[in-house]
Formats: structure tokens, sequence, C-alpha cells
């Protein structure tokens, strides 16, 4: 359909309409729909304020009470839609059917809307439902009114060729609406085996994640392909678009791939995984969630740091449960040189040995290791069995050694400085008391 053809389809509509509104019956029709959504309107607000949709037919089996509640939340369409039907009934009985053809129209788009929110009511994604129920109801329109095959030829005659591929809107909103229910059905399917695969105790975290994402990213090149081959569209023709995105990679999308790749090494090597706890330069905290450009690192008092698998890849990271979850606790301390070294060897071992945390089968071991300008140096290791909240446990420690020294009279040295003054004294205040 050329232009010309266009321009003629629409005047020929607006001359149709124009005859329409010249009839006095276009006038009644159009107060009957404006009384209708009124009482439609009103019939709604007073259900909603005495219907409780979180309680209601409860009981009910699900499809069931899915269906009314759907209902209930369109009553102001479908009470609408009844009205225009009982209106279409009795126009029809009383006068020629030509005189009600704009309460069928109206009849017909509330019925077609409330078809589209019973359908849409499945979908949990609120941008993808008003985009599928906005485009349906509007092919449901176009479709009710008669102007579907116009809109479709008048959408495909616009063309741009590009390598041997033609490109119309028609294409490409048929494209969109493929693409828009396949990314949908591969997501119920990715969500259904990732379910499967995390309650797979045969599989470790790391491996359950890579599965996860083989499977979604395979789903989804599946699901573009076969939305490309549905609308005509043939792979080899995207040869244009797969060298500009080539480009595109070399020249801006380099960290992006580089995280892309990294997070697949470090699912294979299982160098990292969910749950591990980890230091990144100055960051500790445990491994919550592995993405396919980033890992989630739970600080453990609130924050959550976001690290890119690069990072991962190519900088040093401490993994303090990579192997065993064992973990050595170090702690310096020093006492004076009054002390017995022995006694004060002795003290920090069975305090460390006493902890509720500190690991039976390794005994702590405390050894002097210097004799330092303000008093002697001590260092205490001991073991337990998770790393998960080690300062606290130094804390506990070191609180028991000072209620031990304090006990036994072992001082904790501290620097020490003496002044001399050469050529002069410094003054004195004196300070006389005057009895009261």
């Amino acid at each position: 359909m050329d232009v010309n053809e266009i321009v003629e389809s629409a005047l020929t509509a607006l001359r149709s309409v124009g005859a329409e509104v010249a009839s006095p019956w276009f006038y009644l029709q159009f107060g009957l729909i404006l009384a209708a959504a009124g009482i439609a309107w009103a019939a709604d607000a007073a259900i909603r304020t005495r219907v409780d949709l979180s309680s209601l037919a409860m009981r009910w089996p699900l499809p069931l009470r899915h269906f009314v509640r759907v209902m209930v939340r369109s009553a102001s369409t479908a009470i609408f839609a009844i009205l225009m039907i009982a209106s279409r009934v009795a126009m029809y009985q009383m006068t020629w059917p030509s005189r009600s053809y704009l309460i069928a129209v109206a009849a017909k788009l509330a019925l077609a809307w409330l078809a589209v929110q019973l359908i849409t009511s499945v979908i949990r994604n609120a941008f993808i439902v008003k985009v599928v129920s906005l485009s349906a109801w509007t092919v449901a329109a176009l479709s009710i009114v008669g102007q579907l095959g116009p809109a479709i030829d008048a959408l495909d005659g616009i063309a741009i060729e590009i390598g041997g591929l033609r490109l119309t809107p028609l294409l490409l909103l048929k494209l969109g609406a493929l693409l828009i229910v396949a990314v949908w059905l591969t997501n119920i399917a990715s969500n259904f085996a990732e379910s499967r695969i995390n309650r797979s105790s045969d599989l470790t975290p790391s491996i359950q994640v890579l599965l996860v994402k083989m499977i979604r990213m395979g789903l989804l090149v599946l699901a573009v392909a076969i939305a490309l081959g549905a609308v005509g569209i043939n792979l080899s023709a995207l040869a244009v678009f797969t060298g500009a995105a080539g480009v595109g990679i070399g020249l801006g999308l380099q960290k992006i791939v580089a995280n892309f790749i990294s997070g697949l090494i470090l699912l294979v090597d299982k160098s990292v995984k969910p749950g591990d706890l980890v230091t990144i330069g100055d960051n500790t905290g445990r491994i919550s969630t592995m993405k396919t450009r980033y890992i989630s690192v739970a600080a453990g008092d609130g924050r959550e740091f976001l690290i890119p698998n690069e990072d991962l890849v190519t900088q040093k990271v401490v993994n303090w449960t990579y192997t065993d979850k064992n973990t050595l606790v170090k702690i310096a301390f020093g006492a004076n040189y009054d002390a017995d070294p022995r006694l004060v060897c002795k003290l920090a071992s069975e305090i460390a040995g006493a902890h509720p945390r500190a690991t039976k089968g390794k005994p702590p071991n405390c050894i002097l290791t210097e004799f330092a300008e303000a008093g002697m140096k001590f260092s205490l290791t001991f073991w337990i069995a998770d790393p998960d909240g080690m300062d606290g446990v130094k804390s506990d420690v070191m609180l028991a050694l000072w209620d031990a020294f304090k006990r036994e009279g072992i001082r904790v040295p501290y620097p020490v400085r003496e002044i001399r003054v050469r050529g002069g004294a410094l003054p004195v205040e004196t300070v006389v008391e005057v009895p009261s």
C-alpha cells in the first residue's frame, strides 16, 4: 500500500465518521455510553470499599479464585461491558441495528480489555503487563472497527533495506512481541531449572551458579534465534550487526566482556564460591551472590561491596574458607620485665584454650618473641573452627588476659620518657595552701 492509498483510506474513514456524527442516534448512543461509564465507576468504587481481595474466595480452587479476583479488580470494565450489552440488545429490538453500532463497538472494546486483563494477570513484571495489555488491546480495537488490515498494510509499506534485510515497522512489532513472549517463557523455564539445581545436594554452590548461568544464557540465545526465524529473518543477514557488535566490543566493551569471562572462570575453577569469607583489598566479608559482571560481598554491618569479577582474577584475594574453615588467631601482647615469662605463656595458653570457640584438638601456643625497650613481647596463637566473629574472639581473650594480669600482679609495659634540662631550670610554681 502506497501513501496515496493510505490517505484515501483515512479520508474514507473520516467521511464515515462524519456521517455517523451527523445522525441524532449518535448522540443517544454517546449519552448511553457516558451514563454506563458513570454507573460502572460508582459501582467499582462501592465494590472496592466493601470487598477484601486478600480474603476473597480463599477456600475456592486456585484458578477460580484467581479469576474472581481479576474480575473484582476490573469491576468497572465488567459492569460497563454488561450495561453496553444490555443497551445493545434493547436498541436492537426497538430500532435498526445500525443505530446501535457505536454501543456495539463500546461493548466489544470493553470485553476485549477485560479479556486482556485476565490473560495478563499471570505475568508478574509490571512493565511487560503494560506493554502487552496496550499492544493486545490496540490490535483488538483495530480489528473491531475494521481497520486492522489497512493498519497492517500501512506498517508493512514502509521499509528500509539493510544488507539484504528488509526492515519494516510491522516486522519490528512482530519481532518485539515474539521476543517478549520468548523471554517470558525463557524466564519461567530458567527459574524452574534453577529451583531444581539449587535443591540438588550433590552439586557445590559454584557449580550450581555455573549451571544456572549456562542454562539461562542457552535458553535466551535459543529464544532469540526462534523469534528471528519466526518473523522470517535469516541469521546470516545479521552479519552486519554482529560485525558492528565486534567493533563495539573492541572499542568500548572490553571491561564488560572481561568481567563476563572472568565470572565464568571463577565458576569453573571454584576459587571463590557463595558463602566464602574473603578479603579483597581493604574489604572483608562473605560472598552472598555471584553475578555475570560482579560478586556481592556482605561485610556484616549492612554494607555490600560489589566487586567486578576481573578484580578477583587479576588481584590478590584472601579466601579464609577456600579448603578449610579452621582459622588461626594471632594475638600480640607484652609484659614488663618484672614478670615471669613462663608464667605469662602459661596463663595466655590456658585462657585461649578455655575460650568456647577454641578448637580442642589443636592446643594454643604462646612464645616469647622479643626483649623490647619497654618490656617483653609475646605471640599467642590458637585455632577456631570458623573465621566468623574472629575480632570478637580476640577481644574476649585479651580481656581475659587483662583480668589474669591484674590478678597475678603482671603489668603491661608502656613507654617511659626521661626528660633532662641542661643550662637552666624550669620555672616552678609555688602553691600555698591557706587553712580555712
